[in-house]
Order: C-alpha cells, then sequence, then structure tokens
C-alpha cells in the first residue's frame, strides 16, 4: 500500500489525516496555495512587491483599500497605497492599480488605441518591436497597451503619434493593471531607456 504524501513538504500524512487530505497541515495548504499564485500570475515580482498599489472606480478614480470602503487614494501620498495582495483581496472598484513613485524607476508606456479586435495597429507595432523583453499588457478597455520596464523621464510626457497618443509616465500618476499578458510577454522588467530617448 502507498503512503500518500503533502503536496507541498512531501513528508507523510499518516494515518491521522483524512483519506482524501492533500496537505498535512494548514501552512502547507497555504503555502502550496501561494506557490499557485505566483505561478499564474503574471505581474512581475518587482511591481508586485511594492507597497504602490491601489484599486480604481469605473471612472478610473483611485481607490484605497485601507480605511472606508471606496476612500480616494492619491498618486502622490504613499499612506493611501497599499500591498499588492491587500489591493488583490479588496472588492473595492472595478480593478487593480499600480501607483509611480520617483523612487524606484518603475516606468510605464501607456499606447491608447493600439489595438483593434486584438490586431496591433502599424505605429503600435513600430514601438512594440523595438522594447526588449518586457512585461506587457492588454489595458482594460482592451484596446491600448502598457509596457512597463525601468527609466526615467521625470514627469509625465504625452507624444502625438498617428492621430494617437504614447503617454511615459514615472511618477505621480496610477496605472491600471489588467494581468493580461499581450503576445507571451514574461514577468519581467527591462529598462526602457532607449525606447523612452526614441519616442522623446
Amino acid at each position: 500500500m502507498t503512503t500518500k504524501r503533502c503536496e507541498y513538504c512531501r513528508e507523510h500524512l499518516g494515518a491521522r489525516h483524512a483519506h482524501n487530505a492533500r496537505f498535512c497541515s494548514g501552512r502547507c495548504r497555504m503555502a502550496a496555495h501561494r506557490a499557485r499564485q505566483r505561478q499564474t500570475d503574471p505581474v512581475p515580482a518587482a511591481m508586485a512587491r511594492r507597497q504602490q498599489w491601489v484599486r480604481y472606480s469605473d471612472r478610473k478614480v483611485p481607490l484605497s483599500v485601507r480605511g472606508p470602503k471606496r476612500a480616494p487614494a492619491s498618486s502622490t501620498d504613499p499612506e493611501t497605497w497599499s500591498s499588492y495582495s491587500q489591493a488583490r483581496r479588496s472588492t473595492s472598484g472595478v480593478g487593480l492599480g499600480f501607483v509611480l513613485s520617483p523612487f524606484d524607476r518603475l516606468v510605464c508606456i501607456d499606447l491608447d488605441h493600439a489595438l483593434t479586435d486584438g490586431v496591433l495597429a502599424p505605429w503600435a507595432r513600430a514601438i512594440v518591436d523595438q522594447v526588449p523583453s518586457t512585461y506587457i499588457e492588454v489595458s482594460p478597455s482592451g484596446s491600448g497597451l502598457h509596457i512597463w520596464g525601468y527609466g526615467s523621464v521625470g514627469r509625465g510626457r504625452r507624444i502625438r503619434r498617428s492621430g494617437t497618443a504614447v503617454e511615459v509616465y514615472d511618477r505621480g500618476r496610477y496605472m491600471t493593471v489588467t494581468g493580461r499578458p499581450f503576445e507571451k510577454a514574461p514577468s519581467v522588467l527591462a529598462d526602457l531607456s532607449q525606447v523612452i530617448d526614441d519616442l522623446l
């Protein structure tokens, strides 16, 4: 007869556990759950480990998960931000947002109206093809892209391009986060300095 083992730590479950038990303890059950989340969550660890998360309303107003439900958050006040896990667990608003801060060099290039029925516009393709391997995700509307990485712009920039706008931010702004990678983008962040220089 084969002895069952804990699916996380591989210790023998022993006779005291129910026949259909999968884990030897609550600790192993939670650890396995967290490991599964890490494997299926495309958000880069460099973003997930920061206390710069908010929620947002259907009108894209940033919401804090601290204090009263649906309390507004500020893109310049860290007291209104929270951890990734807290923001994910919250039911406030309609989605997650990440606040860009001047202290970590994280930057986001926002390509509005880049996708039509899932097809990338030529002007947007020209930008995406210049980007090193980094995390790119589809925006909540399904028509935009957010390109995440490292860089510096000093303040938000808006560049007109082919009848649409390309926006670049590294501080004082929150960006929506959907966790929907574009074209199997990796869960890592690259240096986007050259791409930003070319855009500006």
